[in-house]
């Protein structure tokens, strides 16, 4: 049976979709056992995962897909709040308590203790990012502005709005614009390729 789907300490669905959406944009075909490893590390048992087969599986990719094009690449609030709606009313129930294979009391939004991996996983990750809009007040998701990096990240945090999905990709663009400025050059432009290029005569 298939972990919760709301956040209790170890199990974050919103940081879950989030890694599988950037290991599948970085294999498409992401194999079974790639995805078995992540759902792993988010707590998924190894009794849970012997029902994720390879058709589960590329259900499951699928799934991940529609929620990285749909939301987490949607920066208008309004598109991405209707496309999770649409995603809760598809896949999602009414909330309710569970306390399976050991686990803690915790709670399901999806179908039934027997829904589809896909569907399991878009009622949760739908409803953590649904949390988080209406918490934030708009998408506080999105792709790294580090030139080059494509990753996605989770935001919501206290401070600023996030930009970047790692420390190392923030620092290295806050150095890369202050060498820049140093040479008496404009703001660091992104380049076609994804790198940083100056402004003319840079």
């Amino acid at each position: 049976m298939k972990q919760h789907g709301e956040s209790q300490d170890g199990f974050r669905p919103g940081e879950r979709l989030i890694d599988l959406a950037n290991a599948v944009r970085e294999n498409p075909a992401l194999p079974r056992a790639a995805m078995a490893a992540l759902l792993r590390r988010h707590g998924e048992s190894e009794e849970e995962l012997r029902s994720l087969t390879d058709a589960e599986a590329g259900a499951l990719r699928h799934a991940v897909v529609e929620l990285t094009e749909r939301v987490l690449a949607e920066t208008a609030t309004d598109r991405a709040a209707g496309a999770l709606n649409e995603l809760l009313e598809r896949c999602a129930a009414r909330p309710r308590l569970s306390r399976h294979d050991g686990h803690a009391w915790h709670l399901h939004v999806d179908r039934g203790d027997d829904a589809s991996w896909a569907d399991w996983f878009t009622a949760a990750a739908a409803l953590a990012l649904a949390r988080l809009l209406s918490e934030q007040g708009g998408t506080a998701w999105g792709e790294c502005a580090a030139p080059g990096c494509r990753r996605l990240y989770l935001g919501g945090g206290p401070g600023a709005p996030r930009r970047y999905c790692s420390r190392p990709c923030a620092t290295r663009t806050r150095v890369a614009a202050h060498r820049h400025r140093q040479r008496g050059g404009g703001r660091p432009q992104a380049g076609p390729d994804g790198g940083e290029r100056t402004g003319p005569g840079g």
